[in-house]
C-alpha cells in the first residue's frame, strides 16, 4: 500500500509537466496568432486584425489557466507533505483552482462579447452565459469558503502545518533544488 502512495506524487508531477507543456504550446500559438494579426506586410482588414488579437487573448487566458493548474498541482500535490484530508488543505486547493477558473471565464466572456458584438450579435446570450457562470462560480466559492471556515477553525493545527509548509515551499522557490 505504501508503494501506491508513492505513485501518486509521480503521477501528479507528470500531470503538472503536461499542463506546463500545453501552456507553452498555447503561448506559441498565441504568438503566432498575434504575429498574423499585426504583421505590417500583410494586407488585412482591421476587423480581421482585431479578431486575431482577441483570439490571442483567448489563447493566453487558457495558457494562464494551464500554467496556474500546473503550479497548483506541483505545489499542493508534489511538494507538500500533508494529505488532502484536512479541510484547510481542501479549501486552499479549491480556492487556487477557483481563482484560475473564475478569472479565465471572466476574460473569455469579455473576449466573446467583443467578438460577437461585431461578428454575430445573435450569439451575445452565449457570451452572457459565460459571464453568468463566472459570477455563479464566484458566488458558490464564497459560500463554500464561508461554510468551510468553521470546519477549519476546528483544526487549528492543520492551519499551522499548512503555514509551515508554505514557508518550505517559498524557500524552495527561492533556492531551487533544495527542500
Amino acid at each position: 500500500m505504501k508503494f501506491l502512495h508513492k505513485i501518486f506524487p509521480a503521477a501528479h508531477w507528470v500531470i503538472s509537466v503536461l499542463f506546463l507543456a500545453c501552456a507553452l504550446v498555447l503561448i506559441y500559438f498565441a504568438v503566432t496568432e498575434l504575429w498574423r494579426a499585426v504583421a505590417p506586410a500583410m494586407d488585412v482588414a482591421v476587423r480581421s486584425r482585431l479578431n486575431g488579437v482577441l483570439d490571442t487573448i483567448a489563447l493566453l487566458t487558457i495558457a494562464v489557466a494551464a500554467l496556474e493548474l500546473s503550479q497548483t498541482i506541483l505545489e499542493e500535490e508534489v511538494q507538500r507533505d500533508a494529505q488532502m484530508s484536512a479541510p484547510t488543505r481542501v479549501r486552499r486547493f479549491l480556492s487556487r483552482f477557483m481563482i484560475v477558473l473564475v478569472v479565465s471565464l471572466s476574460i473569455e466572456a469579455l473576449v466573446a462579447v467583443f467578438q460577437f458584438t461585431h461578428d454575430a450579435p445573435e450569439n451575445l446570450p452565449y457570451a452572457a452565459s459565460i459571464g453568468f457562470m463566472a459570477a455563479a462560480l464566484l458566488a458558490a466559492w464564497g459560500v463554500f469558503v464561508k461554510l468551510n471556515r468553521s470546519a477549519e477553525e476546528l483544526e487549528p493545527e492543520a492551519m499551522k502545518a499548512a503555514k509551515e509548509e508554505d514557508h518550505k515551499v517559498d524557500k524552495a522557490k527561492v533556492t531551487p533544488g533544495k527542500r
